[in-house]
């Protein structure tokens, strides 16, 4: 998924963003409630992780400004308030959740999945399973034919979010928007050569590909 942290202190920053990347996980980072609201403007997000203690314009206003402006983008809000008047404040305000820190990291991972979840449109199922190719969501390992494949953080991110639109032509544009972050060159042709690293590495030598081209429109997964 493609997720927008907005967090102004650094280390937390940090920390976050490097665990949900090694979680998979397309991150852009904003570190002020003004990028933060540009940023939303501009891409869309499968989930936000928003502080409320940020410089300028705070959590609470950023998340009331999108809710106004008609935006359903789930928001998990951050704060190192544990008062309930707080929770209640930011739930008010548009969050979907609400995580008091200090967190642990697992915690906010589960928080995030389950957010994703009741968003438009579910996730993959635990386990997705087409022809020889067998997804495990949760533990986020592949096999084909029964036997194991290692993929790349983004060959498998490019592959889960594939089977979440299984039998869909996805394009290009879609597939960047959601599995690469916002340094993405929408002139190159990354995606192509991920598909075609994927291919080689699920495709058997005398198999139809499960990943077919359609031809000015995108990829599908069949």
């Amino acid at each position: 998924m493609r997720i927008l942290l907005v967090e102004d202190e650094p280390t937390a920053s940090r920390f976050i963003a490097k665990g949900l990347r090694e979680a998979r996980h397309a991150v852009d980072i904003a570190s002020d409630g003004t990028g933060a609201a540009e940023q939303c403007q501009q891409n869309d997000y499968d989930a936000v992780i928003l502080d409320v203690m940020l410089p300028g314009k705070d959590g609470l206003t950023v998340c009331r400004e999108l809710r106004a402006a008609g935006s359903d983008v789930p928001v998990l809000m951050l704060t190192a308030r544990d008062a309930v008047e707080a929770r209640v404040e930011g739930l008010d305000a548009g969050a979907d959740d609400y995580l008091t820190k200090p967190f642990d990291f697992r915690e906010l991972l589960a928080r995030v999945r389950a957010l994703t979840r009741r968003d438009r449109r579910p996730l993959a199922p635990e386990r997705f399973e087409v022809r020889h190719l067998a997804i495990d969501v949760a533990g986020q390992r592949v096999w084909t034919h029964g036997r194991e494949v290692a993929l790349t953080s983004r060959e498998y991110a490019l592959l889960e979010y594939l089977a979440r639109h299984a039998g869909e032509v996805v394009g290009r544009a879609a597939i960047a928007e959601h599995v690469w972050d916002e340094h993405y060159d929408a002139f190159s042709n990354v995606v192509d050569v991920y598909v075609q690293r994927l291919r080689r590495k699920l495709d058997g030598p005398d198999e139809a590909s499960l990943i077919r081209t359609r031809r000015g429109q995108g990829y599908q997964l069949i």
